[in-house]
């Protein structure tokens, strides 16, 4: 049931010259089968095919057919759902049991529903109060009118691949706007699976949703110089998004990026320490592999040693390995690559004075796959690398604070400010704290922000507008302001 091909104008086609790349699953090493491997010109077809789209269709200005198209497509996914769950943990090396919850289930519940559903009562229209600008007694009525941004370019990365190209592609159809989205090389799959479904199952016209995978990730770029690109809509590391909007720069093409994080779990001393300590090593969920995940433990400095000692016993029942295996919450990293990278950090953490708890290396129990043992790092200040930089494994760091001022201070020491959590046994306490942390989205007390309806998104370096909610509506959107002679 795995798609290859790439979804240009409507039709799924061979890359250029027939190149292909493999597919690895990153739990086996194995090559699950291969993928088109697009070229420079087969993406510029693509961008061609979103501008005719959008500037010779009715697309934008059908909302109708955009709401339909949207369902259809949801309607689509779920008749495969199963397929497409095994696919999921076959090539990203997810958990199994992640996909019932934020790799595919949860999104797929909203993320296409809630926008198609947002498409009549949007504001697409707001009054002003009739004006006399220049004082001449020639007033004016006046409105300001939202409409579609236009071609919107689309990279999503490897982690959550599926549950990040629906959420892009959802606002981005609802407001009207055409689109060709590249995933990741590493994890193509499940996104050209969505172009075979798009192409059979619905009636989104040719060119609207255009899917070009690629081994080369230059061939991205095109998406960012392209004058025929009105916007780019990136996910992935901050490196990488600096690199989106220095090349974005020379066309002055507005860009979306949803970036790295480095967030915290704060405990604050009236906490109850064995509810909310064991929940830290949810950071091995998927490896670690999550921008969002609150990868910095901090805890007061008068119950430092009882913050470790329940820490270190919570990732000592972390199980990982085979992510088919249901009980499994650690998978391998998505690649050697990544698995390189993180034992990097690992050797890094140790030569800079921090104590290696539990973990530290590669399972000595399997023989294949990209898989990093569980590690829980302690003695760690605040400015070491591990406590600045974005690890992507299954790493927590532990860092203690002396009072509140010094815990807040600790949270905002950090390039990023994507995501985090408190625990307090006062909520005014908790919340009086969170107002102060700067960051995109906190969960206080053990409570979820995420949902369609929620704008996700970060301060600082973790990027640049909001994905879901309203204002991720918004943001594929562009301004009008117009005024024409009052009473007429």
């Amino acid at each position: 049931m795995s798609e290859h091909r790439l979804l240009i104008d409507g039709k799924l086609v061979e890359a250029e010259g027939g190149r292909v790349f493999d597919n690895i699953n990153p739990a086996t090493e194995e090559v699950l089968g291969v993928t088109a491997d697009a070229s420079r010109a087969d993406m510029e077809r693509a961008v061609g095919a979103a501008r005719a789209a959008f500037d010779q269709t009715e697309w934008s200005r059908d909302p109708g057919a955009r709401k339909r198209g949207l369902l259809q497509l949801q309607a689509a996914i779920e008749g495969e759902v199963e397929e497409l769950r095994a696919e999921l943990v076959a090539e990203v090396g997810c958990p199994v049991i992640t996909t019932y919850g934020p790799q595919l289930d949860a999104p797929l519940r909203e993320a296409l529903r809630w926008p198609a559903e947002q498409i009549e009562s949007f504001p697409w229209t707001r009054s002003l109060p009739d004006h006399d600008a220049f004082g001449m007694g020639f007033p004016s009525a006046r409105e300001v009118w939202k409409e579609p941004v236009g071609v919107v370019g689309v990279i999503v990365p490897w982690n959550f691949p599926l549950e990040i190209a629906l959420n892009k592609l959802g606002p981005i159809l609802a407001m009207g706007n055409t689109c060709v989205l590249k995933p990741a090389p590493d994890t193509p799959w499940n996104t050209t699976r969505l172009g075979r479904l798009i192409a059979e199952k619905t009636d989104i016209p040719p060119g609207v949703v255009n899917i070009v995978a690629s081994s080369d990730h230059l061939v991205g770029e095109v998406l960012s110089t392209s004058p025929d690109v009105d916007m780019v809509a990136f996910t992935g590391s901050t490196a990488t998004g600096r690199r989106v909007m220095q090349a974005a720069a020379a066309t002055v093409k507005p860009t979306f990026l949803e970036l790295g994080g480095k967030s915290v779990n704060l405990v604050l001393e009236d906490a109850d320490f064995t509810k909310a300590i064991p929940t830290a090593a949810m950071v091995c969920m998927h490896a670690g592999q999550g921008c969002a995940m609150p990868t910095r433990l901090l805890v007061p400095n008068s119950r430092y040693d009882e913050a470790i000692e329940l820490a270190k016993v919570a990732f000592e029942g972390v199980k990982y390995g085979d992510p088919t295996d249901p009980s499994v919450l650690q998978g391998p990293q998505v690649s050697r690559r990544q698995q390189e990278r993180v034992l990097g950090y690992l050797d890094s953490g140790r030569q800079q004075g921090a104590r290696v708890v539990l973990g530290g290396g590669v399972p000595k129990d399997l023989d294949r796959g990209y898989f990093v043992e569980p590690t829980l790092f302690a003695d760690v200040t605040p400015d070491m690398t591990i406590a600045q930089e974005e690890i992507f494994g299954p790493v927590l760091v532990v860092i203690g604070f002396d009072d509140d001022d010094d815990a807040v201070r600790i949270a905002n020491n950090s390039v990023y400010g994507l995501s985090g959590m408190i625990t307090s046994g006062d909520l005014d306490r908790a919340k009086a704290v969170a107002r102060r942390i700067r960051t995109g989205t906190l969960g206080i007390n053990g409570g979820m922000w995420y949902g369609a309806d929620a704008p996700f998104g970060g301060y600082k370096q973790s990027g640049i507008g909001r994905q879901c909610g309203l204002e991720g509506l918004e943001i594929f959107t562009e301004t009008k302001t117009v005024g024409w002679p009052a009473g007429r």
